[in-house]
């Protein structure tokens, strides 16, 4: 059902390119859901765009929906980017992008990955952006995991097939994570490649990037990755502006910062399955962000 759910969505890309007219009005968004659920999952926020701004053309991505969104992260950035690419040849004068949870992340390395892109906006939604450690959504189908051991499954090259191991920063196995971790080092820039510079320039390229998240969450651990921040080897949070990453600039926050392009908002009283369920998140803090 998912392979046919996706050659229907590629086929929908092909006529919009056939048909579409230019309608004047708000540009297209392009919607990523998060681990373990599927499109479905983000039909309020599609819906409420469409309501609120008439005429937008919303794109809910159908790819890797349930167990499959526990592919890699890589194989998956891959595919959905080609979507996004698509996508973006058909709207010439660019598009919006809303990634929630893993889709925020993986929405944010698909712009590293393809730095040709014509994003304008993109909207991070509560998505571990520094990494993950916490066990909380991981009990679902690892029951036995807990934070002090999940390195040994994940910091190997059984882990490392896993989306979640593909972003699980334990702060107290660095040398461990550096080595193994073959996703979140490299689209962080914490790690040398030849796609450093083209990682750097998919980001800075954006109108602006705006990251959501708060501190009654509960999955995301901790809370702050979504903005960047992260622990420390005693497992005190680091604000983002206190880290490499943003001091020595590795994939465009300072710039972004510096020029006004870089929205962070904090939202209290909002648990993590609640970010895309909330029709009142829509309308306060991803409607202002959509042109």
């Amino acid at each position: 059902m998912a392979t046919m759910a996706c050659r229907g969505f590629n086929i929908f890309i092909f006529l919009l390119t056939l048909l579409n007219n230019d309608v004047n009005g708000y540009h297209a968004v392009v919607v990523i859901h998060g681990v373990l659920t599927g499109s479905d999952s983000m039909e309020l926020i599609s819906n409420r765009i469409q309501e609120m701004h008439p005429g937008t053309q919303i794109y809910n991505i159908p790819r890797y929906a349930g167990w499959s969104s526990l592919e890699s992260m890589w194989h998956q950035v891959e595919e959905i980017g080609m979507d996004i690419m698509s996508i973006g040849v058909v709207f010439p004068e660019g598009i919006n992008l809303i990634g929630y949870s893993q889709g925020g992340l993986l929405a944010r390395a698909i712009l590293q990955r393809f730095p040709n892109h014509n994003v304008r906006n993109f909207i991070s939604l509560s998505s571990p952006q520094a990494g993950q450690y916490g066990t909380q959504f991981l009990h679902l189908f690892f029951p036995d995991l807990v934070c002090e051991t999940a390195y040994e499954l994940f910091y190997s090259r059984i882990g490392q097939h896993t989306s979640v191991g593909n972003y699980w920063n334990d702060p107290h196995h660095q040398e461990l994570y550096y080595k193994y971790s073959n996703f979140l080092p490299y689209v962080n820039n914490e790690k040398n490649s030849t796609k450093m510079p083209t990682f750097k320039q998919g980001l800075t390229k954006l109108n602006r990037l705006v990251l959501i998240g708060g501190p009654d969450d509960g999955v995301i651990t901790p809370w702050q990755s979504s903005h960047f921040g992260y622990y420390d080897a005693n497992q005190t949070v680091i604000d983002m502006r206190d880290r490499s990453i943003y001091k020595d600039d590795l994939i465009g926050l300072r710039t972004l910062n510096e020029n006004e392009r870089l929205v962070l908002i904090t939202v209290s009283n909002v648990t993590h399955n609640e970010w895309h369920k909330n029709v009142s998140i829509v309308d306060d803090f991803l409607l202002p962000y959509l042109d």
